[in-house]
């Protein structure tokens, strides 16, 4: 079955499900894409919230719901520092939720009150304050989020739109749940070059890092953007792109005005960027890699859930999270790892490659070992000697995650779209997994910026 040449080029390379998708569209409406975070206490954040109770507890921490409607998380968080009058530094997230959508999760705001947060009017947000505590909302204390998904615009019948429905699903539970891979938006979907200048910091060479972040052209995107983008690769004039470049483009203005200044200073321009985006390049060259280790196990028919000689394993706490405690299957313990994998014990993984990961043996690290030879990087590259805090250590993720209370309502007609059909669905994923890469199965979009992604 085709994949969109767009994932392709996200290393995402192949469906897990033989079954034809449903095809459709996700965020005709915001309202479409709801997400509720869940933390490992059983917390819930709602996106109807009802009548907040009262505050309780004690601590130096205000834990608020936070309700948001077409925000970017960082963006949202920034702007709720601002109006409180905090550091950006005190305002804190247990994970970041989907921009174009409705969600709901936990923040904490170190020295805040909650008459203060009551006050706060920002378009777009809502912010609610529930409790007191002595330690700061983090990753740790998320457990996953669950989604409510509205499929519009669907083609076929209603009766084939379940049938459909329902093999993808079998497949996907005989399989052992979904392919891990990093979704769509970890890359960006208008334009997908954020790994492709990860590459080039972890390859040593800022001057293409930063002329693929301003230069490099997609064909998604806004066609002055492009353009601009275009004549810059050619004449390299930083003074000129300077002038052309759109205003929206906040950061690649704010490295246009340092080159200007400073015509060979790449790593100083590439420092003009916020520290989290200059460790998002190095990590998104990860999840690029990771998704090619993926992909190729998957095309060689290898299992994701029954251990091979020479793969990594994560032992699972009680609550079926990944937990930090990993081994390597060899010849020795081969068939316990595999009883413990059929018990849901334990997981395989899969190296996000990076100084201090080694790759696997075995199958699985032949494969590693062969994509790290023709990117022409090493682990120890990630080590990044001339922009340090870009480096990244590495570490393991799940080949699958289980698919988790998963509900549809009975597909019907799409009032938004008179002849074609809807589908509602829940489902809840463990932190760190993406719901359109549940949804890329279960539609296969022949193009994912007109499906919505």
């Amino acid at each position: 079955m085709k994949v969109p040449k767009l994932e392709k080029e996200l290393g995402i390379e192949v469906y897990a499900t033989k079954t034809l998708g449903i095809g459709g569209k996700i965020r005709q409406f915001t309202e479409d894409f709801i997400v509720e975070e869940i933390l490992i206490d059983g917390s819930i954040a709602r996106v109807s919230a009802g009548n907040v109770p009262l505050v309780v507890g004690e601590g130096k921490y205000l834990v608020c719901l936070l309700v948001k409607r077409n925000w970017d998380n960082l963006l949202a968080v920034r702007e709720i520092a601002r109006k409180l009058g905090v550091a950006y530094k005190d305002v804190h997230i247990a994970g970041i939720k989907d921009a174009k959508a409705v969600t709901a999760q936990h923040i904490s705001i170190r020295g805040a009150v909650p008459e203060q947060v009551a006050k706060v009017k920002i378009d777009g947000l809502t912010l609610a304050p529930l409790r007191f505590q002595n330690f700061k909302i983090s990753p740790y204390h998320l457990y996953g989020n669950k989604f409510t998904i509205t499929i519009r615009s669907i083609s076929h019948t209603i009766t084939e739109t379940k049938e459909r429905t329902e093999k993808i699903l079998a497949e996907i539970k005989e399989l052992g749940g979904i392919p891990n891979f990093y979704g769509h938006q970890r890359f960006g979907t208008i334009r997908p070059v954020t790994h492709l200048v990860g590459k080039e910091i972890v390859k040593g060479d800022f001057e293409k890092a930063v002329m693929t972040y301003l230069a490099l052209p997609h064909e998604s995107e806004h066609e002055r953007a492009r353009k601009a983008r275009e004549k810059l690769m050619e004449t390299h004039d930083f003074e000129k792109a300077l002038q052309e470049f759109p205003r929206h483009l906040k950061y690649e203005i704010l490295m246009l005005k340092h080159l200007v200044k400073s015509p060979n200073d790449y790593i100083g321009a590439l420092r003009k960027v916020p520290l989290q985006l200059r460790r998002l390049f190095t990590q998104a060259y990860q999840s690029y890699l990771f998704n090619r280790f993926l992909s190729e196990r998957i095309k060689a028919k290898i299992s994701l859930k029954e251990p091979q000689i020479g793969d990594y394993i994560v032992y699972v706490n009680q609550r079926g999270l990944p937990t930090q405690y990993s081994a390597k299957v060899d010849e020795q313990n081969l068939e316990e790892m595999r009883k413990l994998a059929e018990e849901g014990k334990i997981r395989v993984v899969i190296p996000i490659v990076g100084y201090k990961q080694k790759t696997s043996d075995g199958i699985q690290g032949e494969i590693e070992k062969r994509i790290l030879e023709k990117e022409g990087v090493r682990p120890e590259d990630f080590y990044i000697k001339n922009m340090r805090e870009a480096s990244a250590k590495g570490e393991l993720r799940a080949a699958l995650t289980p698919l988790i209370e998963f509900s549809c309502e009975k597909p019907c007609r799409d009032p938004a779209n008179p002849s074609k059909r809807m589908l509602k669905c829940s489902f809840t994923l463990q932190k760190g997994s993406y719901a359109t890469i549940f949804l890329r199965e279960l539609m296969k979009p022949r193009n994912l910026i007109n499906a919505g992604f």
